[in-house]
């Protein structure tokens, strides 16, 4: 996925982040394009370089995953709350 539209921040800069599973509020286009306008790298999948997954309900083998790498899992609202700081 490639956003064209306008930047809205820093807050993401430089990270990696993978969206899983069905969020509350959120489409998975619509996270992973709030990564990009802030700044950071929506990947599909999980590597030791992600920084964070954003995990909703019936998130499967990426959750597993980056638990077993040790990566940090974010709740929807742990992740619109980064955007807000």
């Amino acid at each position: 996925m490639q956003w064209h539209g306008e930047k809205k921040g820093t807050a993401l800069a430089g990270m990696t982040i993978v969206v899983t599973g069905t969020l509350p509020t959120l489409s998975r286009q619509e996270a992973e394009a709030m990564i990009v306008q802030n700044g950071g790298k929506a990947s599909g999948s999980v590597s030791k370089k992600t920084s964070y997954v954003v995990a909703g309900a019936a998130a499967g083998s990426k959750l597993t995953k980056a638990r077993s790498l040790g990566v940090t899992v974010l709740t929807e609202a742990e992740f619109l709350a980064m955007l807000e700081n």
